[in-house]
């Protein structure tokens, strides 16, 4: 069963590293897809993607925050995304990007890091430094990618107007992911903690966990506050009441998961049982059985 668990939990993590590495280039289905759409004021995304369509593919939505002396990027993309960003960016503001802030390690959220001059500042969590030091991206010329600034559970940036919160909550897509608050505008952003109505994806190689993820967004609800919109990693933004839709989901999918183990079944026959679209409608389950594998895998099953 050990096997057979494994091998779909690096299905999944392969699904990813193939998304990264072949898009080298962004097609022109994907560059046509991402847009640049205003949140609040001076917050912007551009658009990302959960498509399984991988023509046009583009990544988790990047945030464009425009302070008074420059331009503050959650996310970069995929490798090869730096000028189309750019592009968007420039539909919007001709002020230089100062600031990178990237919420985790994956590809399609640090891939374009280096695209970008080497005076511009990179944050991250701490523990997505040791897991971006083992990307393959960020080598030789491509070095300057890797953050030039890193926090353990709270770092505030800027002041005033300009003031961005960094937080961190424990283990959960990995054990590196960060959330940020635009307190100014109200706006939280969620990276991957929240990145579509599905089953989350436990990149259990970079320390990511099942078992805490409801937890962790536990944590946060209770721990933060002062916003009313919501940026997820890869759908469109919605509304606290989503983010608190969601946690409950991950709370439910474990508790179903514990059951079906308590109950004797494999992994797949837990896949195969647990149906959780009847309380969360829209949710779809294209992840699940993924997810259901990988917190067998946690427990020891």
């Amino acid at each position: 069963m050990k096997r057979a668990l494994v091998l779909g939990t690096l299905i999944a993590i392969g699904g990813l590293s193939a998304a990264v590495s072949s898009q080298q280039e962004p097609s022109q289905a994907a560059m046509d897809a991402t847009v640049i759409e205003q949140v609040r004021d001076n917050l912007y995304v551009i658009t990302g993607s959960s498509t399984a369509d991988r023509s046009a593919f583009s990544g988790g939505n990047t945030g464009v925050y425009i302070g008074e002396e420059g331009i503050t990027l959650v996310d970069t993309k995929l490798p090869g995304w730096g000028q189309h960003l750019m592009n968007r960016i420039r539909e919007v503001s001709d002020k230089p990007v100062t600031t990178i802030i990237n919420t985790h390690t994956h590809g399609d959220h640090v891939g374009s890091n280096a695209f970008f001059p080497e005076s511009v500042e990179i944050v991250v969590q701490e523990n997505t430094e040791a897991n971006m030091s083992r990307l393959g991206m960020f080598t030789g010329a491509t070095a300057h990618g890797m953050p030039d600034t890193t926090y353990q559970d709270r770092l505030t940036l800027g002041s005033g107007a300009d003031r961005i919160e960094l937080f961190h909550f424990g283990a959960g897509h990995t054990n590196g992911d960060t959330f940020i608050l635009y307190p100014g505008l109200r706006v939280l952003q969620m990276g991957d903690m929240f990145p579509w109505r599905d089953a989350p994806f436990l990149d259990r190689s970079n320390g990511g966990s099942g078992v805490a993820f409801p937890e962790t967004l536990q944590a946060l609800i209770d721990n933060v506050d002062g916003y009313d919109t919501v940026i997820p990693g890869h759908i469109p933004v919605t509304t606290p009441d989503s983010l608190q839709e969601y946690q409950r989901f991950t709370a439910d999918l474990l508790a179903a998961t514990r059951g079906a183990i308590e109950a004797g079944q494999t992994a797949e026959e837990a896949a195969a049982s647990i149906d959780l679209t009847e309380q969360y409608e829209g949710y779809r389950t294209e992840r699940m059985a993924a997810a259901i594998a990988a917190i067998y895998e946690e427990l020891g099953q």
